[in-house]
Order: C-alpha cells, then sequence, then structure tokens
C-alpha cells in the first residue's frame, strides 16, 4: 500500500508540473500602434462595435488565421504581438475606403509605429457643429477624392460621451440628396429628452457612400 501510494504521488506530482508547464508560455511584450491616414491625416472613422479591423497575417506557422486589430474612431489602432515579420491588410470591404488591401511588411520589435495609407472616398473638412435652443447646426466641405464615389446620406448624430456614431449616439439625423461641397445642415432636437437633459453633448458628421459598409467622419466636437 506504501508503494502504491508513493506511485500515486510522484505521478500526482508530474500532472501537477506537466499543468504549470502549460500555462507559462511568455505572453507577448512588443506593441505595435498606428493610424490610418490620407495624405498624413488620420482617417475619422465609427470606433464602437468593432466596426473597423486590419488583420495581420505571419508566414511559418500552422494556423494562417488573422489576426484581427480594432481601429478607433480617430483612426488609431494597437496590438500586442511576439517579435517578428507580419503582413498588415485592411479587411476585405471594410471602411469608407478604396478596397486596395495592399500588404504592408511590418517588422514588429518592441515598440514598432506605423501609418497604413488608404484612398477614402470623400473627406470632411472645415466642420463647425453648433447646439442653438432646440436646433444642431453643422457645416461642412464634403471633399470627393474618388471621382465615381456618390454620397448615400450624410448623418448628423450627437452623444452623451466621446464615443459618437451612427450606431452609438442619443441623438441622429439621415439626410439624403448631398452632394460634394459645402454643406450647412440643421435638425430638430424638439423632444428628445436625452439630449435636453445631458450634462455632457459630443457631436459629428458622418457621410456614407454608396457600396461603402462604413462612413468617413468628422471629428468628435464637445458641445457642452
Amino acid at each position: 500500500m506504501k508503494n502504491i501510494s508513493n506511485i500515486l504521488s510522484i505521478g500526482l506530482f508530474f500532472v501537477i508540473l506537466t499543468g504549470c508547464g502549460k500555462d507559462n508560455f511568455d505572453e507577448p511584450t512588443s506593441t505595435l500602434t498606428g493610424k490610418i491616414v490620407y495624405n498624413g491625416e488620420a482617417i475619422q472613422v465609427r470606433g464602437t462595435g468593432e466596426a473597423i479591423q486590419l488583420q495581420l497575417y505571419q508566414d511559418g506557422y500552422a494556423l494562417k488565421d488573422p489576426i484581427t486589430v480594432y481601429v478607433g474612431q480617430e483612426g488609431t489602432f494597437s496590438a500586442k504581438l511576439f517579435d517578428g515579420e507580419y503582413k498588415l491588410v485592411t479587411r476585405d470591404n471594410n471602411g469608407p475606403w478604396v478596397n486596395s488591401r495592399d500588404t504592408l511588411i511590418v517588422n514588429v520589435k518592441g515598440r514598432t509605429n506605423i501609418e497604413v495609407n488608404v484612398t477614402p472616398y470623400f473627406t470632411i473638412s472645415g466642420t463647425q457643429i453648433s447646439i442653438s435652443g432646440n436646433t444642431m447646426n453643422a457645416s461642412l466641405t464634403i471633399n470627393r477624392i474618388v471621382s465615381t464615389a456618390e454620397i448615400s446620406r450624410v448623418v448628423l448624430v450627437l452623444s452623451k460621451t466621446q464615443f459618437v456614431d451612427d450606431a452609438n449616439n442619443i441623438f441622429r439625423k439621415d439626410i439624403t440628396g448631398i452632394t460634394a461641397g459645402a454643406e450647412t445642415l440643421t435638425a430638430d432636437l424638439s423632444g428628445n429628452n436625452d439630449v435636453a437633459n445631458a450634462k455632457t453633448l459630443y457631436g459629428r458628421v458622418a457621410v456614407h457612400t454608396n457600396g461603402a459598409d462604413q462612413a468617413i467622419y468628422s471629428p468628435v466636437v464637445k458641445l457642452k
């Protein structure tokens, strides 16, 4: 019985040792940061719901599934990775830009910062947003970058937090029939208690393109 007990104790020791070994894999310690840009300017996008994604691939490994990297509303991203060479592409048919999916080779070591260049269908400039009584006012210039691109709608959005887009908001108004160029838009806020009672309020404008799954946005503006 004593010998059996000793054998069981030794077996249990090796099981525990093996289990500990499985839990002692190194965590990635390097950081890849960057932003999505056009002409050196960051592209403003929807930041909630993991709507905009990049994909990283690494050759030489059995698993071929991409590492997903989520993009924030200011066009920035960050990922913890092991050192090595990666291939970075935009997700297929995802984002307010031409779906070129050019491969960017990234050598990650320590803290690595990159820029991902894209060609948006439109850009937004000179945005001014304000609240006057029960009216939201927005003036902006919509610049057509791709000659064949057409605007499907423009969306005015308000939120109680700095995360504001066409999915995360307390008010939105979709406006159709808008063309590229200078625009002055308004929205009636009457009867919206969330807006009236909000202690803080942030605004933004989105431009959706026909055929694109995501809009391009103006920067977030704090209104109160």
